[in-house]
């Protein structure tokens, strides 16, 4: 005679904040969902446009393997009038777990806060007692395990979509996952001046998709950013970074190599507005990617104009019928300006529009026709 049937485990759902660039939401949601398979649809975090919340129930390893996010938070939420509430035995286990929990996905040995008052006799005395329970050094500057507090916005939805939204106004605290934000990337080993943030550059790839079949040239390369997130996307038949600079040359060359990319691709020092050059004997190419010089750090804003034009010439003459060219720019004018010249050869697919401290470049996907 069998016994009952036993339920199904189901591991317990989590609360996750995900924070990214924005302009970036819909395809950080997509990422999401397609990673993650959420209980829930990613929801925007009221009053935010670069977060949104996801109910999680697999391993949180997962949730570090997003590339468009920027980090990853553990939310937890208590009914407390005031932060100094926390300290007590019935909370302060539960923050001491979520810390221990990014130390365990990140191998950190510090911790700060990031809150308003920070520096207050009561947080002064929290982070004694989360340093005592977890083991962890309190380092208000540099600290690797990122603590924030805020108060809980009024009808927040519940982890537990059977529970009602609370009415209630208590506290949250996030705890980041990991030692390091997700944008950090481990690969980047040679910086350049300039350098496309890692995030948009995995969006990019989103955005045009990777195929194994695809041969792919990113020119004006520079740090070889856009470059070595492709190639972690997916394979390609073919790859080759182009610059000028024999620093950016360099440091793709390094970035690649850290990535474990460096016999992937090859890199060739050379002005890809020339006429010839050995570059070109991998194309025709399917996919071309470029984040040309803007004024700031590199070219000029009197230059970038004839820049723009030979970037959409050069790419005309090098792709494949039907390949893409995504030009991440901070010269719009200069750069819809250069479209509408070159429509014979070039149909706008997508645009999109980033915000990067401070600045607003905007992403170009362009068919080639």
């Amino acid at each position: 005679m069998r016994g009952p049937a036993r339920a199904a485990y189901r591991p317990p759902t989590q609360r996750l904040e995900v924070t990214f660039l924005p302009g970036l939401g819909e395809i950080v949601a997509d990422e999401i969902t397609e990673r993650l398979a959420p209980t829930r649809p990613p929801r925007p975090v009221p009053g935010r446009e670069d977060a949104l919340l996801v109910d999680h129930s697999g391993r949180l390893e997962r949730a570090l393997s997003l590339r468009t996010a920027v980090a990853v938070f553990l939310v937890l939420t208590f009914d407390v009038p005031r932060p100094k509430s926390l300290t007590s035995g019935e909370h302060l286990p539960r923050i001491a777990d979520a810390m221990a929990t990014s130390v365990r996905l990140g191998a950190a040995r510090t911790f700060r806060f990031e809150a308003a008052g920070h520096d207050s006799t009561v947080f002064q005395r929290l982070a004694a007692e989360l340093a005592h329970a977890t083991g962890l050094v309190h380092d208000d500057a540099e600290g690797e395990v990122v603590v924030r507090f805020r108060r809980t916005p009024r009808n927040a939805p519940q982890p537990d979509a059977s529970r009602p939204p609370t009415d209630e106004a208590g506290w949250d605290v996030l705890v980041r996952l990991g030692g390091r934000p997700l944008s950090a990337r481990p690969w980047r080993v040679a910086d350049f001046p300039g350098a496309v943030n890692a995030t948009i550059a995995a969006a990019i790839v989103r955005l045009v998709g990777a195929q194994a079949h695809d041969r792919v040239a990113n020119l004006m390369c520079g740090s070889g950013t856009l470059l070595v997130e492709r190639l972690l996307a997916s394979p390609a038949a073919s790859a080759v970074g182009v610059d000028i600079d024999p620093d950016a040359v360099r440091a793709t060359q390094e970035n690649l190599a850290a990535a474990g990319l460096a016999e992937r691709a090859e890199v060739i020092r050379a002005d890809v507005t020339a006429a010839g050059g050995a570059w070109r004997d991998a194309g025709p190419f399917d996919l071309v990617l470029a984040d040309p010089p803007w004024g700031a750090l590199h070219g000029s804003h009197v230059t970038n104009p004839a820049l723009h034009s030979d970037l959409l010439r050069v790419a005309d003459e090098v792709s494949a019928p039907g390949a893409h060219l995504v030009v991440l720019t901070h010269e719009i004018k200069v750069m819809e300006r250069c479209i509408r010249e070159a429509d014979a050869h070039w149909r706008v697919r997508a645009e999109l529009r980033v915000f990067a401290k401070g600045h607003h470049p905007r992403i170009y996907v362009l068919e080639h026709v």
